[in-house]
């Protein structure tokens, strides 16, 4: 029996945030809700999900901590929605461009 051997891909990925959560949507289409492993860390998040022919898979450093306690996600139509607060919303100071 010949064994298939699953190509490893990097999922498409999109991080994005304002001045208080992080805004994550990675794409897995063909993959079911069951097949996907998410894991947070306070600037980390790695994710990995299969399908019968491919697996997905990624690890993002995030360059502000965030509340791993009250992250949520979401999978629906092969796009799986992360939202994550900061631990300290971003202050800053508005400088005028000259």
């Amino acid at each position: 029996m010949v064994e298939k051997t699953k190509v490893t891909v990097a999922p498409s990925t999109c991080v994005d945030h304002d001045r208080e959560r992080y805004y994550v949507e990675v794409e897995f289409p063909g993959v079911e809700k069951k097949d996907i492993e998410l894991e947070l860390g306070e600037q980390t998040f790695c994710v990995r999900a299969v399908r019968e022919d491919l697996e997905y898979s990624g690890c993002y450093y995030l360059a502000h901590p965030v509340d791993v306690d009250k992250a949520e996600a979401t999978y629906e139509s092969g796009l799986l929605k992360i939202t994550v607060p900061l631990k300290q919303p971003l202050r800053g100071r508005k400088i005028p461009v000259k």
